[in-house]
């Protein structure tokens, strides 16, 4: 059913690996569909292969892999159109402030600026952002957890660019920045608050009287 109004909401969840927008974006989809939302999940990227192609070439040509993550959004666009003209929201897990943060910080000021406005016309840009903010140390210890090989750019030095340049955005651009370290549940109930106050509120149908 296509949704009234114009299309449903895109809420993208930020934050360096191990922050724990998996685990955030799983509660909230459970929580948001017990209150009747229309809610769908979503993540990038969308394509696995290309996915691994662009970590493979990030650390010695971080534009290579954002031109990679690109064409996966721009290949991906439709689908995440249709699935936002069905749904009240969308919930991303990551969006293209992934690609500026990661590889747009590791470009020249320049090529920086082009990337962008690259990325603001291949997809389509959230309409608010969460970031899961998490000290490196921590993230690290996360990752190494998980019990798998770290990815190419699951290192210090990188995941502590990225974090400076995740917080500018949410400086600049008005996120709503959470404490990751925080109790999983504390968490959900704040980003679940947050949620339920920007999304417009379903009116019940009415009930005509007889005669």
């Amino acid at each position: 059913m296509r949704r009234r109004g114009g299309r449903g909401k895109l809420l993208a969840l930020e934050g360096v690996d191990g922050s724990g927008k998996s685990t955030l974006q799983h509660e909230l989809l459970r929580r948001l569909r017990r209150r009747g939302v229309r809610v769908a999940s979503w993540h990038e990227p969308v394509d696995a292969a290309i996915g691994r192609a662009a970590q493979a070439l990030g650390p010695t040509d971080p534009l290579a892999a954002a031109i990679e993550f690109t064409v996966d959004r721009w290949l991906a666009r439709p689908r995440l159109e249709k699935l936002l003209a069905s749904r009240d929201l969308v919930l991303s897990d990551r969006s293209f402030y992934s690609t500026l943060a990661y590889q747009g910080t590791a470009l020249p000021a320049t090529t920086r600026s082009g990337l962008v406005r690259l990325q603001q016309a291949a997809t389509v840009p959230p309409d608010r952002v969460l970031l899961l903010d998490l000290p490196i140390e921590a993230a690290l210890l996360r990752v190494g957890r998980r019990g798998e090989a770290r990815a190419p750019l699951e290192r210090a030095t990188t995941l502590r660019r990225v974090a400076a340049s995740y917080r500018r955005f949410a400086r600049r651009d008005g996120w709503l920045v959470l404490d990751a370290r925080s109790d999983s549940d504390k968490l959900a109930d704040r980003a679940e608050a947050w949620i339920r106050g920007w999304l417009p509120r379903r009116r019940s149908p009415r009930v005509r009287g007889r005669g």
